[in-house]
């Protein structure tokens, strides 16, 4: 192999195993497919050198040459296509991302793929100053890209797999109090030149009286209501999981209302969507601009002041987790929930245990 500088030499100690004689780093030499590579082995230790050799022609087996020429841009454009079945709006915003990665790559969309650098990846990320959501998606993207290159045998390690997603901080949303909560349900009915006024106040209150989303709600027909069992189906449609929700004593009256004289398969609700209605009472209320999410927040917020079990809060919301998302969620509430809790520790009998008798022969 030939002189590197005048500093030292390179000195063959084994089968495609060089060493550099000046500071003893050790570099391997292969031939794949008539192409010589040529790579530092990152250390002076030979047994540990053999090693990496061994898992540096391990990965070269894998790579398929025919592809060695495809450029960051094709890659980009075949990732596209293998996502067309996801949601518009993912399907928008993953676009959006391959676009930028075009645009502002480093070295240039052309860049062969199997030439791209992690710094190249770190460089590009650089460009942009935008929040760890943001940060997020376009770190999901790019490892989603390079993935998709060692599936396919293009390379061998990605050159995103050393990112690390960002923490998000968890935002401070408005959450309505009761009060509040009743008088926009209020101020939404008084609304005289609105024909879908009491429609929208209907929907609006079940949301927060049942502690549901717009997307169970509008989905409600008179089939899923079993007044006699005292319950409703719904679906979750973030899981796609049906489940029970109680008829609390504080919806039967207006879910009541709401299912006189329907027939099973009809809807419940008229309208499918309340926000606008939300909106303009909470700004003649002088309110914070409270979403149809704010409703479902106050009525978990209101269930644990309220004493009520997490565990049987989030069986109401469809959680599998045992209530652990709600107290990660609603951790302002957490220190209501702790006291409450505390004060069942005590010597005294207290008022909401019922005595079995004890049977001796048992």
């Amino acid at each position: 192999m030939q002189k590197h500088g005048q500093k030292g030499v390179f000195q063959k100690v084994g089968e495609s195993l060089y060493r550099y004689s000046s500071n003893r780093v050790y570099y391997a030499r292969i031939k794949v497919g008539g192409k010589e590579i040529k790579r530092s082995l990152g250390t002076t230790d030979p047994t540990l050198a053999r090693r990496n050799l061994a898992a540096l022609k391990d990965e070269l087996r894998q790579i398929d040459r025919s592809q060695g020429r495809m450029t960051l841009a094709e890659l980009a454009e075949r990732y596209l296509q293998t996502v067309q079945h996801q949601k518009p709006k993912t399907v928008e915003r993953k676009t959006f991302i391959v676009g930028r990665i075009k645009s502002d790559w480093p070295t240039g969309k052309l860049t062969q793929v199997g030439k791209i650098r992690p710094s190249d990846v770190d460089l590009w990320l650089s460009r942009y100053h935008f929040g760890s959501a943001s940060r997020n998606l376009f770190i999901e993207c790019i490892k989603a890209i390079f993935a998709l290159a060692i599936r396919d045998r293009i390379i061998a390690v990605s050159a995103a797999a050393h990112l690390r997603y960002a923490k998000r901080e968890k935002p401070i949303r408005p959450t309505p109090t009761y009060e509040e909560f009743k008088a926009i349900i209020a101020d939404v009915r008084r609304q005289p030149f609105n024909a879908d006024a009491e429609d929208s106040a209907d929907f609006l209150e079940f949301l927060g009286l049942a502690g549901l989303g717009q997307a169970e709600a509008s989905s409600l027909t008179r089939a899923d209501v079993d007044f006699d069992a005292g319950r409703f189906i719904t679906f979750r449609h973030k899981t796609s999981r049906g489940f029970a929700v109680p008829i609390f004593p504080q919806l039967r009256p207006l879910l009541e209302r709401l299912c006189e004289e329907k027939a099973n398969s009809d809807r419940v609700f008229k309208v499918r969507n309340a926000k606008k209605a939300l909106a303009s009472a909470c700004r003649r209320l002088g309110l914070p601009p409270f979403s149809q999410r704010s409703l479902r927040r106050m009525f978990i917020t209101r269930a644990i002041e309220k004493g009520v079990d997490v565990k049987v809060i989030a069986d109401w919301q469809g959680h599998r987790d045992g209530g652990k998302l709600i107290l990660d969620t609603y951790s302002h509430v957490q220190p209501v929930h702790s006291r409450r809790m505390a004060q069942l520790m005590t010597d005294d009998q207290t008022e909401n245990v019922v005595e079995f008798a004890t049977n001796a022969t048992a």
